[in-house]
């Protein structure tokens, strides 16, 4: 058994899916009352929140009758349909090499996301091994998941969770990491440039066979 491990957030730490995430929840609240979302509105509203904490508010401010709780449930479901269609070409050559570095170096990656279990098995069986898993869990936080939901999927892979990195696309996801005492990697892009990602151990723009090496040197490994 792997003494080193990695929890990937494959739905935003490699697939865009704080970009996914804004486009679906604009097109969900366009259609539901003509609610009008832009970045502010989303970073000040729901970033890192409940669905329904998030909505809640908002509904608030747009002074609409709708009910938050239908809401936070059909825009949960509609943002893991929408990373279920993407997936099966969101895993690049550069996410294999990624896996690949860490696996030759006898570290245990779990590949965490939201997707649609039987697409989710489909879409990863290639990469699938004895140092390779896949953790199928939704989160009811927008752009992020819960500090138990770190752990959780530590467990599914049997890993030690002081010894296994979150690799995070959000500044949420590191502060919900730190707070599973766990260390943390983080995927940067243009949607999520402005949060707040200090206590991550290194930020990167991808993951490649290239910045495997850079995770091998938080978890104390030599790349």
């Amino acid at each position: 058994m792997a003494e080193k491990g990695v929890v990937v957030e494959f739905d935003f730490a490699v697939l865009d899916g704080a970009k996914l995430l804004f486009e679906t929840a604009k097109g969900f609240l366009e259609g539901l009352d003509k609610i009008a979302l832009d970045k502010t509105l989303e970073a000040r509203y729901l970033a890192g929140s409940g669905y329904l904490e998030g909505l809640t508010r908002l509904f608030a401010l747009a002074k609409t009758k709708k009910t938050p709780q239908k809401a936070a449930r059909e825009l949960s479901a509609a943002f893991c349909a929408a990373v279920t269609a993407a997936l099966p070409k969101a895993v690049g050559v550069s996410f294999r090499n990624f896996v690949k570095a860490l696996s030759d170096r006898d570290v245990h990656v779990v590949i965490a996301t939201r997707a649609n279990p039987e697409i989710a098995q489909q879409t990863f069986e290639p990469l699938l091994g004895e140092t390779v898993s896949l953790y199928q869990e939704v989160s009811d936080l927008y752009g992020s998941v819960r500090w138990d939901a770190w752990r959780r999927a530590c467990m599914s892979a049997k890993l030690r969770y002081m010894s296994t990195l979150a690799i995070t696309g959000s500044g949420s996801g590191v502060k919900s990491a730190l707070i599973a005492r766990m260390g943390s990697v983080a995927v940067v892009n243009d949607h999520v440039a402005y949060q707040d990602f200090g206590g991550a151990s290194d930020v990167v723009s991808e993951l490649s066979g290239k910045t495997a090496k850079k995770v091998l040197q938080v978890l104390g490994l030599d790349a």
